[in-house]
């Protein structure tokens, strides 16, 4: 059973997250009119502050209590948050000027064995492999079919979670950033 956030309502309805800046690039509005194709029970926590943050509300009004706003969290209480979640979305989206480099949010959810959905911007891709589901950037529909997924598929929720965790334990611990780097090193000294 997972430990209920400050004003949470155990129930059987599944719970979807954003958390991060709320800014035009991370796609939170293309998620919440993701959700507003989902049937209910399914509500979406966006977790997190920045400009965007009143036209997204603004937005989601016409979904009532099924999106939820909830202030950005402290470092120290991520892992806490995630484990409420069933799943974790990503929806970032390319601009002329940027692309998401890694997406760090995703190895948090992945740690925590929250399974994650993730557009095909910039390293999500890279980032999630075998581990999660990918939709196009943008793409309502094809992120409202991920979450279908997930919801109708409890054993596949499972299985990405312990996909995703042990991808973060081989790839992404300190320890093995360390082995890289110093792989990545010894190679250029062995170059010149």
């Amino acid at each position: 059973m997972r430990t209920p956030l400050p004003n949470q309502v155990q129930d059987s309805t599944f719970t979807v997250g954003y958390l991060g800046r709320l800014v035009p690039e991370k796609g939170v509005d293309t998620f919440i009119e993701a959700i507003d194709q989902i049937e209910p029970p399914v509500r979406l926590w966006i977790i997190g502050d920045g400009p965007q943050r009143t036209v997204l509300q603004a937005q989601a009004a016409c979904l009532g209590d099924r999106v939820r706003f909830i202030a950005p969290v402290p470092p120290n209480k991520v892992a806490r948050t995630m484990t409420q979640l069933n799943a974790l979305v990503l929806p970032s989206r390319t601009t002329r000027v940027w692309k998401e480099q890694f997406g760090r949010v995703l190895i948090e959810a992945m740690a925590c064995r929250v399974p994650v959905i993730g557009s095909n911007s910039g390293a999500i891709p890279e980032v999630i492999g075998d581990a999660g589901l990918i939709f196009p950037e943008g793409d309502i529909k094809a992120l409202a079919d991920c979450l279908r997924r997930l919801i109708e598929s409890p054993d596949l929720c499972r299985e990405l979670g312990e996909r995703g965790y042990a991808r973060v334990m081989h790839y992404y611990t300190q320890e093995r950033i360390a082995e890289q780097t110093a792989e990545f090193y010894r190679q250029i000294v062995e170059m010149t």
